[in-house]
């Protein structure tokens, strides 16, 4: 199973437009990563299950609350490295979240061919998955979804997760239509969360209007 949805919410909005600014400095571009990350965090928390807790307050009143389900089995996977400031939001909501690291990049040397680059994964440190976790992929953005899928390839190796969900500040249609693509082949229920949708590719493999490079605009480099 596959969806997405986009997250157009007026604050994540105000923030992107200043992300897209090439005028924005290092500094800024990051810390609005970083409360993208956080906007993503809880937009995501809204699609888990939620059962019923009774606590006691202060005053001796019995009160009927919620316990939000899985939020204990979260584990945070960052593609690195544009990525980071992404996951650092996202912790502010899933605190008590596992972490785990793919290096991956695409090899632009060699070329883009039919809208897909080959990919490179050079490194990949994530937690055991037992069936019962949920997956959440920090990724700023998904232009080809070929980083992605090379991504989710490498973590089915290594078991499988109840749910799994992707954070991302900008996604394209092309991304979008792979990855339904391969959560049905791979038989996984896989939810893409995004704040914006681009319209386009370039001949480089860069989403218009896009951002830039993310990686070199979040670090300095």
């Amino acid at each position: 199973m596959f969806e997405y949805r986009a997250v157009n919410k007026k604050y994540a909005q105000e923030v992107l437009t200043q992300l897209r600014n090439k005028e924005t400095s290092q500094v800024e571009f990051r810390k609005g990563l970083v409360r993208l990350g956080r906007v993503l965090g809880l937009e995501i928390v809204e699609d888990f299950e939620t059962e019923e807790k009774l606590v006691e307050t202060p005053l001796g009143t019995i009160y009927k609350g919620i316990r939000i389900k899985d939020f204990e089995k979260v584990c945070i996977v960052t593609v690195l490295r544009a990525a980071w400031p992404l996951t650092e939001g996202l912790v502010k909501i899933f605190y008590s979240a596992k972490q785990g690291v793919i290096a991956a990049r695409r090899a632009e040397e060699k070329g883009m061919h039919n809208r897909e680059f080959d990919i490179e994964v050079n490194y990949v440190k994530v937690p055991k998955m037992n069936g019962d976790e949920i997956l959440i992929i920090s990724d700023v953005m998904v232009a080809t979804g070929s980083t992605l899928i090379a991504a989710l390839k490498e973590l089915l190796k290594r078991g499988r997760a109840k749910k799994y969900y992707i954070a991302s500040v900008i996604s394209t249609p092309v991304a979008i239509e792979k990855l339904g693509k391969f959560a049905a082949e791979a038989n996984i229920d896989l939810k893409l969360f995004t704040i914006a949708v681009d319209p386009e590719l370039n001949d480089k493999g860069y989403i218009v209007p896009g951002l830039g490079d993310a990686g070199d605009r979040a670090f300095g480099t």
